[in-house]
């Protein structure tokens, strides 16, 4: 007889221990709660130039706006259904946005690692260095789809993004995380219906092909190993995405997410931040509530 996850205990690590915003997130899916709290909550992260920062990215508490922490409030008003055309939040957003911050003019991307995550407690891979803190299109696809959809649309964007397409053709090592931003940038245009650009079907087939890469055929690892399984990126959300082969490793995982929830009800993270700050551990328990809401929604998805 199969063992599914207990629901009822993970819905109660949630309620006691999220952050407001993560717990606003988590209302408005399972006590459906309006997506104005969402908005409220998100609000407290977003800066004076539109940005946001402040630790809403738990890995790096830097108070400085960000590409990353706007693409991540980004995803979870898109999520939420609060992703609204001539809304004070959105255009706070394309304010940030279109004044290039953290934005490599010469290259043409948004920063995924900024000068002054070094200055706060943050997880290794957010140090700049002597690199140019970009990572493939990562947040740069999604951001230039949010600009394109909901900013001024100049040709700067549509450039970035008919360039961001070339490069998921050409290249094989993208990653679970600059993948999403291909998802999300998909789902901006197409919702939008901004087909102009470049060629959406010929994207999603991009995509899919891509998905049978990333996501780990190793069962073993999921939810012990830093890989991408399939809850990282089904968690409620792309179900136009699932392929037959996903559909089977989503089933496989969903057999085994009871083996991995933990005694109190919430679900780990498989990351260390390799730095020495003591604040890894309140960025840990931030981050169970939420990964813990993602791995419900995985577990409810049909």
């Amino acid at each position: 007889m199969a063992v599914n996850m207990n629901i009822d205990s993970a819905k109660q690590f949630i309620l006691q221990n999220a952050r407001p915003v993560d717990l606003a997130v988590y209302r408005y899916y399972f006590e459906n709660q309006s997506n104005r709290t969402v908005i409220a909550e998100l609000s407290k992260y977003q800066n004076k130039d539109g940005g946001f920062g402040n630790g809403l990215e738990p890995d790096f508490v830097n108070p400085a706006s960000s590409p990353i922490a706007t693409n991540d409030a980004i995803i979870t008003l898109y999520r939420t259904k609060a992703l609204e055309k001539g809304s004070q939040m959105v255009k706070e957003i394309v304010k940030y946005l279109k004044s290039h911050d953290s934005f490599d003019e010469d290259k043409k991307r948004w920063l995924f690692a900024i000068d002054s995550n070094k200055d706060y407690p943050h997880a290794i891979w957010w140090e700049k260095n002597e690199g140019d803190g970009i990572s493939g299109f990562n947040p740069t696809m999604s951001l230039a789809a949010f600009m394109v959809c909901y900013g001024d649309g100049v040709s700067v964007y549509k450039d970035i993004i008919k360039e961001g397409m070339e490069h998921l053709q050409e290249n094989e090592d993208i990653n679970g995380d600059e993948l999403k931003c291909y998802l999300l940038a998909y789902e901006l245009l197409t919702q939008n219906n901004v087909f102009g650009i470049i060629d959406l079907k010929h994207l999603e087939t991009l995509i899919r092909d891509k998905m049978g890469d990333i996501v780990s055929k190793d069962i073993d690892k999921y939810g012990v190993e830093y890989v991408t399984a399939p809850s990282d990126i089904f968690s409620g959300i792309y179900p136009e995405f699932i392929t037959p082969e996903i559909r089977s490793l989503m089933d496989a995982e969903k057999a085994v997410l009871h083996n991995l929830q933990k005694e109190d009800g919430g679900f780990d993270i498989t990351w260390q931040w390799y730095t020495q700050y003591p604040e890894f551990e309140q960025a840990r328990n931030n981050w169970r509530p939420r990964v813990t809401t993602e791995k419900l929604l995985f577990h409810l998805m049909t």
